[in-house]
């Protein structure tokens, strides 16, 4: 029996990330609340007119947004069945959030407590909910400690960016990927160097994550979403993977993260943010390039959300003139030689979800 080019693709593309990737992580494989989890290809679309005015975001509209698109993603007939269907008493979840954007593109706080609120009614109070980004002066400089309610904790892997990224306060020596990429005065020959170990927060700390990234281009990566923001949100030593405009690796390097076990067995839900999202120049929030979808997506399937979110950016970058993501080449705002967009379509190679538009069934809502 003959073998198509795209199984023979998916076969070689497995293979080399079998090679070059390898995992310590002693989790258990992916179960069913993990990823791509109990909703493989499906995405809801939640938009709402009044969920922004001048820029700041509505709570209350968010609220309504959140409960629709939770009870739409699971069938359930309340929020707090949709809720229970993946979260419950006892649980420990944490809440990535995104302020790579800087004050003008990061996580909000009226969808951060709507999110709490549904985890409030599974039975998981306050205190069992942490809040967690890589560095903590990116998350305290958009004001994100100050968005906490009593109980809550915030935690951050490492105090702040720094370009050697090597240091292992805050992260896990038992949990790592393992790619032959090294940043330029590395030693190679140190598997340190090769290795970006998961934050201790993901693999101690909590038993469910919610993955909640802002949807935005990225120059390297191409966007930046689901994957990306566990990829280089989840673990050290990630400069190496984008280190110049030129020794870019962020194709293979964002889904070998993911593939971690301990990362897919506890990533069980993840919300778009796209209230305000940018098409061009990220992950910065520079303001030429931000635009308002006043949408929000739901999903367990990452890869699903990863292909819906870039065609959202593609469709806004061709309204303003530009190409498509994937054929960009470098200007004044976005510097990579090419974004490499490609780590979703591997990302559906290795199981972590839907790539093929016809597996993904998107369910677009207006609420106003």
């Amino acid at each position: 029996m003959g073998v198509n080019r795209r199984d023979f693709l998916e076969t070689a593309f497995a293979g080399a990330v079998a090679t070059v990737s390898q995992s310590r992580s002693s989790a258990a494989q992916a179960q069913t609340l993990g990823i791509p989890g109990p909703y493989p290809g499906r995405v809801v679309a939640v938009e709402h007119s009044g969920c922004i005015a001048s820029g700041v975001y509505q709570p209350e509209p968010v609220r309504q947004m959140v409960a629709r698109g939770m009870t739409a993603l699971t069938g359930a007939p309340t929020a707090q069945d949709a809720w229970r269907s993946l979260f419950q008493k006892g649980d420990v979840v944490g809440i990535k959030v995104s302020p790579v954007g800087g004050p003008h593109l990061c996580s909000d706080p009226s969808v951060l407590h709507a999110i709490m609120d549904g985890l409030n009614q599974a039975g998981v109070p306050d205190t069992s909910i942490v809040v967690f980004n890589r560095y903590r002066a990116e998350a305290v400089e958009c004001g994100i400690d100050k968005w906490l309610r009593p109980g809550n904790r915030f935690e951050a892997a490492a105090p702040r960016y720094d370009n050697v990224q090597l240091g292992m306060d805050g992260y896990d020596e038992n949990h790592f990927m393992e790619l032959a990429v090294v940043k330029p005065g590395d030693d190679p020959n140190n598997p340190h160097s090769r290795r970006s170990y998961v934050a201790k927060i993901v693999t101690t700390e909590v038993n469910k994550v919610i993955n909640l990234p802002v949807l935005k281009h990225h120059q390297s990566a191409g966007v930046t979403i689901t994957l990306k923001n566990m990829s280089h949100g989840f673990v050290n030593n990630v400069n190496r993977s984008h280190f110049t405009a030129t020794a870019n690796t962020c194709g293979i390097f964002i889904p070998s993260v993911v593939s971690l076990p301990v990362i897919r067995q506890k990533v069980v839900l993840h919300v778009v943010d796209s209230v305000k999202a940018c098409y061009h120049g990220g992950p910065f929030g520079d303001p030429k390039f931000i635009w308002e979808p006043k949408t929000m997506y739901f999903g367990t399937d990452p890869v699903a959300l990863d292909k819906t979110g870039l065609k959202v950016i593609d469709s806004k970058r061709q309204q303003m003139g530009m190409t498509t993501v994937a054929l960009s080449k470098p200007d004044s705002d976005s510097h990579y030689l090419n974004c490499q967009v490609e780590h979703i379509e591997i990302a559906g190679m290795l199981g972590l979800g839907e790539f093929r538009d016809d597996r993904i069934q998107v369910n677009r809502l207006r609420l106003a």
